[in-house]
């Protein structure tokens, strides 16, 4: 039998390679929500009992595992009080800190949509 010998991929020059990938809104948003609870010196239990939720959703929440409703982040940002504008507008502020090479593209064709990272 033969041996079979990989070809190494170039990379293609049609295509650009950013950096480092885009920040998800998810884990900027855990972000957020984990500086504001330690801002107000409170437990995980302390403000998920507030807001409604469960101490490990609330983990899941601030480690950007779980994508959480717009009615849970409101919770959320109630129990810190804070609104929902103020957390949103500042995790608004950080992605736009997030430079252009990190950028996601996003194309068209023929109908449908191409995420390229």
């Amino acid at each position: 039998m033969a041996d079979i010998v990989p070809f190494p991929r170039a990379p293609r020059p049609d295509r650009p390679q950013p950096s480092d990938p885009e920040p998800l809104w998810r884990h900027l948003l855990g972000d957020q929500l984990r500086r504001r609870r330690h801002d107000r010196e409170e437990t995980l239990t302390e403000t998920a009992e507030k807001a409604g939720v469960s101490p490990q959703y609330l983990s899941e929440v601030e480690r950007g595992r779980k994508e959480p409703s717009s009615e849970m982040i409101a919770a959320i940002a109630g129990a810190l009080d804070t609104s929902l504008i103020e957390l949103t507008s500042a995790v608004a502020d950080e992605l736009r800190s997030v430079p252009a090479s990190a950028a996601v593209s996003v194309s068209v064709s023929r109908g449908s949509f191409a995420l390229a990272a």
